[in-house]
């Protein structure tokens, strides 16, 4: 199979089309993965990955990353944005997730996620809470083990706007990622679950100190501040307003129980995270024990 497939937890209700982001993309199928690249940009918008859990292969972390020659070299990053500093090279579709299938899909979809339309840059140390990001994966495939192992996910950078420019790249300080599952049953008795987070590694300093030391360190051509990285359980609805990413039926099968509401809706009371303003609703996770994936508990 090559790309994302919209049916791969079920046909009918529980179809998972491909996310629409706001802006232009360039659709890139991989196997078992599609990257919307944004040439603007130089980084995918969205990605999105089908695992089948019962089918997984454990191959070796082999390849070197390379450039996709389907797009002009200009509209990647490439190499010289993760060399002699601190950047890594930062699997957006994780190299485990679509390493699965016959060994000849397997070895392919492994070479494909060292894809430079696939990489984000992101700090290179690793901590617990980079370690529970790149685990999440694992943890939903556990909950859905009576599910057929099956998941699909979603992940990007929040690219905004005011994202500092790093050797003609503008650096995200926050990534996102939405995870969708069924439930057990057949046809209209199976029911569409998803839970979304966001990682954060923009450092703990106020607007106007992280304005001006990112000014000092681009001056030098240095890597904009980044700080340690902090995951969070979001309503996968806060993730589609963040991003400006349609997240379609995902919207209303958060387990979170929160949907999008009316514009006269009343929001709960925000305080700030990092740069970000959101809801109170925000987690912060530091063990895998603290994800919520039970709808209505």
């Amino acid at each position: 199979m090559t790309g994302y497939d919209a049916e791969f937890l079920g046909p009918g209700g529980l179809t998972v089309p491909l996310p629409v982001p706001a802006q232009e993309t360039r659709r890139l199928d991989y196997t078992h993965f599609t990257v919307l690249l944004d040439p603007v940009r130089r980084l995918a918008s969205v990605t999105a990955c089908v695992v089948d859990g019962g089918k997984l292969v454990d191959l070796p972390r082999t390849g070197g990353w390379r450039l996709d020659t389907r797009v002009p070299a200009a509209e990647q990053a490439g190499k010289r944005l993760y060399e002699n500093n601190a950047l890594d090279r930062g699997h957006l579709v994780r190299r485990l997730d679509p390493v699965w299938g016959d060994m000849a899909s397997a070895e392919q979809a492994n070479r494909d996620t060292f894809t430079f339309t696939n990489a984000a840059p992101q700090v290179d140390a690793f901590n617990q809470s980079k370690d529970l990001w790149n685990g999440l994966e694992d943890h939903v495939l556990e909950y859905a083990d009576s599910h057929d192992h099956r998941i699909v996910v979603f992940t990007g950078p929040v690219l905004d706007d005011d994202d500092p420019v790093y050797r003609g790249v503008a650096i995200p300080r926050m990534f996102w990622k939405v995870v969708a599952w069924a439930s057990a049953g057949d046809g209209e008795d199976a029911r569409l679950y998803a839970a979304g987070f966001v990682l954060d590694q923009t450092p703990h300093l106020d607007g106007a100190d992280l304005e001006a030391i990112t000014a000092q360190a681009l001056a030098r051509d240095q890597v904009p501040p980044l700080g340690p990285f902090r995951t969070y359980q979001v309503p996968v609805v806060d993730v589609g307003s963040l991003t400006s990413v349609d997240l379609g039926p995902l919207l209303t099968a958060d387990v979170l129980g929160i949907e999008p509401q009316p514009p006269s809706g009343a929001e709960p009371g925000e305080i700030l995270i990092q740069r970000v303003p959101q809801a109170r609703r925000w987690s912060e996770l530091t063990l895998r024990e603290q994800i919520h994936l039970r709808s209505g508990s």
